[in-house]
């Protein structure tokens, strides 16, 4: 199964900096921008205050579909981020929404993951969706990018893998997280990508 977390950054600083009449038309709406800019059939489990928990059963979209998507999340974030700019410019903090937020993206292949159905929404368990949330906690040196979890990169091969999917921009990075132990992963600086 595929995990796709996109996680808007700053969240928590835009939250405290920002009254609540603000950030309650801000958030929701870049995380509704989120969810509807997937276009490779990726279902939403959570909306978890400033991420979207996306999964997909079955096989694997290609990587450079994948990779594609998250341009797109990216994109389409940020025109909405300007939008959102424009609307509120001149209210009180209005500045602090282009200043503030952005997006981070990671990706996970989960192999003993089970879902339980609570009301009309799916609820994923199993480790590998611990795995993909600790993964939101790293030490990348940059503030936004698409991380790739080794677990899921083991799934492509070289030659399901196009070289326009950015991999010579990968760069290679790992933490140890308790209960959990090490965990390597690939990450794209999405800023180079757009």
């Amino acid at each position: 199964m595929l995990i796709c977390i996109p996680d808007i950054s700053g969240f928590t600083k835009f939250m405290s900096e920002t009254d609540y009449e603000l950030n309650s038309k801000v958030v929701p709406s870049l995380l509704n921008e989120i969810i509807y800019s997937n276009e490779i059939g990726l279902k939403v489990s959570e909306i978890e205050g400033d991420a979207v928990l996306f999964f997909k059963r079955g096989e694997l979209p290609p990587l450079k579909d994948l990779i594609a998507q998250c341009e797109f999340f990216y994109t389409q974030f940020y025109r909405q981020l300007r939008a959102l700019h424009d609307d509120f410019k001149d209210v009180k903090d209005g500045k602090k929404i282009s200043q503030t937020l952005g997006l981070k993206i990671v990706l996970h292949f989960a192999k003993g993951v089970d879902s339980v159905q609570i009301g009309k929404h799916i609820k994923l368990v199993g480790e590998d969706v611990i795995v993909a949330h600790r993964l939101l906690k790293n030490k990348i040196d940059c503030e936004e990018y698409i991380l790739l979890s080794n677990e899921l990169l083991k799934q492509y091969t070289f030659n399901e893998a196009d070289t326009s999917t950015y991999l010579d921009q990968l760069k290679k990075g790992k933490d140890y997280y308790e209960h959990i132990g090490e965990i390597e992963y690939s990450y794209i600086d999405f800023k180079p990508l757009i």
